[in-house]
């Protein structure tokens, strides 16, 4: 990661809702280790926005209090954070009130890039650009930060683009996914376009499917007065699964522009088989954790958490059977799962080569499996597993693994996403955030899904705390012959 020099435009780095719990967990720790590898321009300052009417120093225990737990110990150092204390500022503003964005303006300095993180309920959206806009605060080389979720649905999502679309070319939106900031889904590009062994296989009827779990043992916790109103499909999957999808199944793109990038990925969503109403009721599984145990700690279910409406029919488990109409992606199954409570946090994508036409090793009880294992979280690795001998007599083969484990292989540090993605966005880098037309086509797939479990009246199947979901998911794999890879 290349630093920024002196001779960079000073920066304003606007974050609304900058007291918020994605404020204090991750933009802030992030900006701290961008700060301390010197990844900022050197006159950076940092606006925390808040309806709190807190002096400096009230603000500033704020930050000590709650922020510095979610940096790693190892990385503070109290002449550092001093100095980063030292580029921090608080200005009291709501939101929805024109004239507080005055008292905005007359913090910033004159002449510097502007990037206005939005860490807000899209709601509010409309009026930052509208205020920001009359209060003067935009110009060409301002940019905007989007957090998901961006919009309930297509039309919502339509809504929410146009809306910022009048303040902001769409040149100087990031719709921010920070699972594409991640180190081994930005590997996942290398592996496919810097390596002549895969090409040739990666494709149909080579491969015979392909999955992508992203697994949290966590519950709703304190979120479950948003969640209730979102579920699984909306939070997890029209999003993060299916941009990693699109990295997985895109075209090789003519070079790492970002548009020429994001034009592959939009034909992967375009492609996307659409769903009848037949197949949402035969080709997804929707679940809900009950109560159960999670490390080794009894865990309740999600109708008990806080905030949970009784009855509420949100679901916490998607698993889905999804197919790409095109010639490289015919008659591969793409199985999506996501869900809380799972058996373990785990982040990764399994690509399974088709089987041996004919095997001659008569000893071996079951047909040769060969995996392509991408490991994005907890750990980040590669794995390639394939057959051989076990020791002894006879020609009995066991699966397997060649490793390549990210951690050992580089020394270098390894950013985390969103500090990753924060300099991306300062740099003006837009290869890894979604374009409008991209967000669009994720609602335009998903919209048919949401839609079908309303008319079907489908009410989510029970899985137990700490197991791997509903027994629904893993027939959803059986129907094709494969299984998910904890049970292969």
């Amino acid at each position: 990661m290349n630093n920024l020099n002196a001779s960079t435009p000073p920066l304003d780095m606007v974050i609304f809702g900058g007291v918020g719990d994605l404020s204090v967990r991750k933009l802030l720790p992030a900006l701290y280790m961008a700060h301390r590898h010197n990844n900022l321009p050197a006159q950076t300052r940092i606006h925390a926005l808040g309806r709190q009417p807190w002096r400096r120093d009230e603000f500033l225990a704020f930050i000590q209090d709650k922020v510095v737990g979610f940096i790693d110990e190892a990385a503070m150092q109290a002449p550092l954070w001093q100095s980063f204390l030292d580029r921090l500022h608080y200005t009291t503003i709501d939101a929805t009130r024109s004239e507080d964005f005055a008292h905005l303006g007359q913090a910033l300095q004159p002449g510097a890039d502007r990037v206005y993180y939005l860490a807000t309920a899209p709601s509010l959206f409309t009026q930052i650009g509208k205020h920001l806009h009359g209060a003067g605060l935009i110009d060409a080389r301002s940019r905007v930060v989007l957090e998901k979720p961006l919009g309930h649905d297509l039309a919502s999502a339509r809504q929410i683009n146009d809306e910022v679309g009048r303040y902001f070319e769409e040149a100087q939106i990031f719709r921010i996914d920070h699972y594409l900031g991640k180190e081994t889904v930005q590997n996942l590009m290398v592996l496919r376009f810097g390596n002549s062994i895969f090409e040739p296989l990666w494709r149909s009827p080579h491969i015979k499917s392909i999955q992508i779990t992203v697994a949290e043992s966590v519950g709703v916790g304190s979120r479950a007065g948003f969640y209730d109103g979102t579920g699984a499909m909306r939070d997890m999957i029209q999003n993060h699964l299916l941009q990693l999808l699109c990295i997985v199944a895109m075209e090789p793109p003519v070079s790492l522009d970002a548009d020429a990038v994001r034009d592959e990925k939009l034909k992967v969503l375009r492609s996307l088989r659409p769903m009848s109403v037949a197949d949402v009721a035969s080709n997804t599984v929707r679940g809900q954790y009950s109560a159960g145990a999670s490390g080794g700690e009894s865990a309740k279910g999600y109708a008990q958490e806080d905030h949970v409406p009784p009855g509420s029919s949100t679901e916490t488990f998607v698993a889905l059977k999804a197919h790409i109409n095109n010639w490289r992606w015919a008659n591969v199954p793409i199985f999506l799962r996501t869900g809380k409570r799972l058996a373990e946090r785990r982040s990764e994508i399994v690509i399974e080569f088709a089987d041996l036409p004919f095997t001659i090793f008569s000893d071996t009880p079951r047909q040769s499996v060969n995996r392509l294992m991408i490991r994005l979280q907890p750990e980040e690795h590669v794995q390639l597993q394939m057959m051989a001998k076990e020791p002894g007599s006879g020609m009995r083969l066991r699966p397997v693994n060649l490793n390549l484990d990210l951690e050992s292989a580089f020394t270098e540090r390894r950013a985390e996403a969103y500090e990753r993605l924060l300099i991306d966005v300062i740099k003006g880098r837009l290869t890894h955030f979604m374009r409008r037309d991209e967000l669009e086509a994720a609602w335009a797939w998903c919209d048919p899904i949401l839609q079908g479990w309303q008319q079907l009246g489908d009410k989510p199947k029970a899985y137990t705390a700490g197991s791997w979901g509903p027994a629904a998911s893993s027939a959803l794999m059986a129907r094709e012959g494969s299984a998910w890879v904890e049970e292969a």
